[in-house]
């Protein structure tokens, strides 16, 4: 599609031409999936990535390929960001970053809640480099502009936070980090695109599990680094092809044609979620609901400040939840009891706070010990709606917790 048509084109335009056009070949309307792992080159080329530049012709897949590349076209498209580089998960993207951007001697801080192996590996691995790492709830500003100091490299923020939904003020943290010459780093996977582009409220990156939302259908690992070419360019070069978590260009494709009805999906992940978590809230065997989008949630008004749509996770509470787990696990027809999230179908997981508490995250404060109970109390049900019809859904849920 015409670059300058996307300056004007619509969420769902974008979705489904960024990044692609036909093939000038055969013609295919539908994006051609390049599985090669190397290209014929000029006898001149340059055998180092040194010497790579960011447009050179393709080489070899780890350096770039054009499916990944037209991937991290739609990408840049969809969150608004000059580029964007895609790897092989997540963590992969996460590793990267962290590394990229931090050396021995530095400081970051980092949300006491996060993505468990975000949280255990700023726990251990990166300390070990000897690099400083502050644990704060980064819904607290008190707590975030106490822990800055002159030597902080990086703040790394989720909102909403995975498990808890809990809420981070992306331009104020932005405004902060900024005062001490850090940059901001989002990970947005559970807001997406659909609800929140980070880097317009002065984030400097944006972290996407590629798996969740935007691939959509539970079938392709992804992960994601989006922001401006002068941060991008140098850590795909320096970072992100030395430590080789490349996105499988089949993955890639998976995740284009996932996307491809992403803004459609969330419209229904949002709608059913709604609907399923206001059902919930007033059922007698929940003891609370939490979700951006109910006016109950504790941070509501950030929510409809900063989320155009509120996406499809919510966590519930009820009595004796490893009880309750058992039940949904045994006897539940339509949701799946498993891990993960942001797939077509829904899924549904119990996390214990004590389990939680003793392997990923590790509090100092009250302060952190409160804001955790306030939302999770002794644990949650995470659950992430999916696109079935919400009557199914709902009955599904009746039929167990009515018991």
């Amino acid at each position: 599609m015409d670059t300058t048509l996307l300056l004007t084109a619509g969420e769902q335009t974008k979705a489904i031409h960024a990044g692609e056009s036909p093939d000038p070949f055969t013609h295919a309307s539908a994006p051609n999936l390049v599985m090669s792992t190397t290209f014929t080159v000029d006898s001149d080329t340059t055998f180092s990535v040194e010497g790579m530049e960011e447009n050179d012709a393709w080489i070899y897949t780890r350096w770039g390929n054009p499916t990944i590349h037209q991937l991290e076209t739609k990408l840049a498209a969809l969150e608004e960001a000059e580029t964007a580089v895609a790897f092989a998960s997540g963590m992969s993207a996460i590793t990267a970053l962290l590394l990229h951007e931090l050396r021995a001697g530095d400081h970051a801080v980092v949300s006491d809640v996060a993505y468990a192996a975000l949280s255990e590996m700023t726990n251990e691995l990166i300390p070990a480099l000897h690099i400083e790492i502050t644990k704060v709830d980064t819904s607290n500003l008190h707590a975030v502009e106490a822990a800055l100091r002159p030597r902080t490299r990086l703040v790394y923020i989720e909102t909403p936070c995975n498990p808890l939904l809990r809420l981070t003020d992306i331009e104020a943290v932005a405004k902060l980090a900024h005062r001490v010459g850090a940059k901001l780093a989002v990970d947005s996977t559970f807001a997406t695109p659909a609800a929140t582009k980070p880097l317009q409220w002065g984030a400097d990156f944006v972290i996407h599990s590629l798996t969740k939302y935007l691939s959509g259908h539970g079938d392709a690992l992804g992960g994601a680094i989006l922001g401006s070419k002068a941060d991008l360019v140098p850590l795909r070069k320096k970072t992100a092809i030395r430590l080789g978590g490349t996105l499988s260009p089949f993955n890639a494709w998976l995740i284009l044609r996932g996307l491809a009805t992403f803004p459609l999906r969330m419209r229904v992940h949002q709608e059913n979620a709604l609907a399923v978590a206001a059902w919930l809230e007033q059922h007698p065997k929940v003891k609370r609901v939490i979700y951006p989008g109910l006016p109950s949630h504790p941070q509501h008004a950030l929510a409809q400040k900063q989320m155009k749509n509120f996406s499809g996770i919510l966590t519930f509470q009820t009595e004796n939840g490893k009880a309750a787990a058992r039940k949904l696990a045994d006897r539940l027809k339509i949701i799946h009891y498993a891990v993960s999230l942001g797939h077509h179908r829904s899924l549904v997981f119990y996390l214990h706070s004590e389990d939680l508490l003793q392997t990923s995250f590790k509090f100092t404060t009250p302060e952190q010990f409160a804001s955790w109970n306030a939302f999770a109390g002794e644990g949650i049900f995470r659950l992430s709606v999916g696109l079935e019809n919400t009557d199914d859904l709902i009955a599904d849920l009746k039929q167990v917790l009515d018991d």
